[in-house]
């Protein structure tokens, strides 16, 4: 290996090594290990104090050629301690030898195969890395290089910034020399990625009298390299994500998204449309606006097809080398894709429709999901995912090319981040207007759902019971008896105990769908109506959420609706006390789920009717529902309007009248409608970050 040096070292290499020297040093390329670490030994001997100033630059100049070789030769270097060496050695004021040590501190760190964490094991090293800064360009270079490739953690971002990363290397953006500018912007978008601390902090830094993000736009502008466009939109993008500017910012909608937009189309290498399109998917996920506008900004959607065309026959027949590059990023290219387009169509339906109407689009979604590159089966999987957000598409292409069949495959053996997409998917094919459920119920999914929920993950725990319960909403007694039978009482009933609120809010509008008509409601409670009404005890009696105490509430008002259920709440005070307390509770929508509880125990028609409207008259019931109907409280007011005219409810239950045979159980929020079982689509947040 030639030894590569920069100038302005005009040192003859080695001119001061002995000829016994020339032998040890020869042996740092050596093919056996053993050989190459006595090379090593000598080279830290040659460090010592004792040895001439130009001797020690001679070795650090060979170390950072040895660090340019193989993964081997950095791991034989790091193991015998080069990193505190070379640090040490930026204690020296000579300015050659400091840049030799950082030169070769930075191919150390580049390295895959060096720990990051070595350079902040001692607490004084990043301040004096910091100190280097405005020694030279050579120093701003590869300490900024040093900075970026060792940012990997919240952690890490913290000591750099609180070492003032920010203020030092901002005035390296307008450095006369592109390869420092190039670094410091790479600096910066490693520190702000997913940090609100150092995104807020970066709005309001000026940069030679201007603002920094006016900086990042112009260094966006065509005319500057493609890298550079590259890394000051993602620099953008993340403080974007992070809250410090707004998604309708004119530097986003007309500078950043553009940028990245562009990116994407052909004219580019491989690499930089994939780095395009995982940025541009990154910034517009929790944003529809910017995802309708990125879909009608140079034709995104169909430009995005080309992806899946590497490596093209072409390429394959007249250009080897071609066919190499094109299959290293294929899995990139493809991955990228499925991203943005999960990206693209979270929310809005009119955008599904043109990703889905994509040349070959489903084909190719199908065949991602079962590609041996696991990032692609996830990216495929998350497109997935965001698509089945749609009832068109669950109706229309979901069910024309039968993606419950490689979904169903995918769940059968896949890391838990692929089980996590790939069960929400499952959870929206589950829905009741979707015509993939009565094949995936005949595939035998209960049993593979059930699984799920006693995953150790909170994740995989709510998708399974978020899908049995999306299963059981309107489903026959054959199914529900059979999610019954396959989950267990006691791991129903331990799912209620869960720590994770998810989980429980879930398994509640499991067991809401479950206890749904009477004849469902009568049989579900005979077997196991003592263990409901314990756990149905224990969640009001406890403190939780207000959404999971209405969601309880609901249940115990489906049970009243039973025919016979309903005795397991009129023999038991205690539970009629709790119905009385939250019909008088300050929150609206355990008033409402409280009262149509009580509307179902006491309606006219059925056996009995009398003495249970007796009882409750008793028990102080009617006195509570007058001031019900005389609260002044607009909020209120307007909330009984809306359900279902419950005013005229309230009147026929103080006079004992007929009331109407509908189970009312709000449970979806302020637009709630009259129905007994709860049936959520997953997914209605935008996607997160992969």
């Amino acid at each position: 290996m030639a030894c590569l040096l920069e100038a302005p070292l005009r040192i003859s290499v080695l001119s001061e090594v002995t000829a016994t020297s020339r032998h040890y040093v020869d042996r740092l390329f050596d093919p056996d290990p053993q050989k190459v670490l006595q090379g090593v030994m000598l080279l830290y001997l040659l460090q010592q104090s004792s040895s001439s100033q130009q001797l020690r630059t001679e070795c650090a100049v060979v170390l950072g050629s040895l660090a340019m070789g193989t993964e081997n030769n950095i791991k034989s270097l790091v193991d015998c301690h080069i990193i505190p060496t070379l640090l040490q050695g930026l204690l020296c004021p000579d300015l050659i030898f400091t840049e030799a040590c950082l030169r070769c501190l930075r191919t150390v760190f580049i390295s895959p195969v060096t720990p990051v964490q070595l350079l902040y094991t001692d607490p004084t090293v990043i301040p004096h890395l910091m100190s280097l800064l405005s020694n030279s360009q050579r120093t701003q270079e590869y300490i900024t290089q040093i900075f970026s490739h060792c940012c990997k953690t919240p952690e890490h971002q913290t000591v750099l910034f609180n070492h003032g990363a920010i203020q030092n290397i901002a005035p390296l953006l307008i450095s006369a020399s592109y390869k420092v500018r190039m670094q410091a912007l790479k600096c910066f978008s490693v520190l702000a990625y997913e940090n609100t601390q150092v995104s807020m902090t970066l709005v309001n830094v000026l940069v030679d009298g201007e603002q920094l993000t006016q900086v990042f736009v112009k260094m966006m502008q065509r005319d500057q390299p493609v890298e550079m466009q590259l890394t000051a939109a993602k620099c953008l993008t993340y403080m974007c994500r992070a809250g410090a500017i707004r998604t309708d910012d004119s530097c986003v909608v007309l500078k950043t998204l553009p940028c990245l937009v562009r990116m994407c189309s052909k004219e580019h290498l491989l690499e930089e449309r994939v780095e395009g399109a995982e940025t541009l998917a990154y910034l517009m996920e929790p944003d529809v606006e910017l995802q309708r506008i990125a879909s009608t900004t140079d034709h995104l959607v169909a430009m995005l097809a080309d992806y899946f065309k590497y490596p093209s026959s072409v390429s394959a027949i007249t250009d080897i080398k071609r066919l190499d590059h094109d299959l290293k990023h294929a899995h990139e290219l493809r991955q990228a894709a499925f991203k943005l387009y999960a990206s693209l169509g979270s929310n809005d339906e009119d955008i599904r429709k043109k990703i889905t109407e994509t040349e070959n689009m489903m084909d190719r979604i199908v065949s991602g999901l079962s590609e041996s590159s696991i990032k692609v089966r996830l990216a495929a999987v998350r497109c997935l995912h965001s698509l089945s957000r749609s009832v068109q598409q669950l109706r229309t292409s979901f069910h024309d090319h039968a993606v419950w069949k490689p979904l169903m495959k995918l769940l059968q053996n896949a890391p838990d981040e692929v089980l996590v997409m790939a069960s929400s998917t499952l959870c929206n094919l589950l829905l009741e207007f979707s015509p993939s459920k009565e094949p995936i119920l005949e595939s035998g999914v209960i049993e593979l759902l059930c699984s799920l929920t006693q995953s150790e993950s909170p994740a995989l725990r709510v998708n399974g019971i978020w899908a049995l319960m999306n299963m059981a909403f309107q489903a026959d007694q054959k199914v529900k008896v059979e999610i019954v039978r396959c989950l267990g009482t006691e791991q129903l009933f331990r799912l209620l105990s869960d720590p994770d609120a998810n989980v429980l809010m879930k398994t509640l509008g499991l067991l809401r769908n479950l206890l749904s008509t009477r004849p469902h409601i009568d049989q579900i409670m005979s077997s196991h109506g003592t263990q409901i009404m314990q756990a149905v005890t224990l969640i009001l009696e406890a403190e939780h959420s207000i959404e999971v105490k209405e969601q309880t509430l609901c249940i115990l008002a489906n049970i009243a609706d039973g025919n016979t259920a309903k005795e397991l709440i009129m023999t038991n005070d205690d539970m009629l006390q709790k119905v009385k307390y939250y019909m008088g509770h300050s929150n609206v929508k355990l008033q409402l789920a409280a009262t149509f509880c009580v509307s179902n125990l006491i309606w006219n028609e059925e056996d009995g009717s009398q003495d249970r409207q007796d009882k409750l008259r008793e028990m102080g019931f009617v006195d509570v529902l007058h001031k019900l109907t005389q609260s002044t409280d607009p909020n209120l007011s307007d909330r009984w309007a809306r359900a279902t005219n419950t005013e005229q409810k309230i009147t026929l239950v103080l006079n004992s009248q007929t009331f109407s045979d509908v189970v009312f159980c709000p449970c979806q929020g302020e637009d709630s409608v009259a129905a007994v079982p709860s049936m959520t689509t997953v997914g209605s947040d935008p996607l997160l970050p992969a």
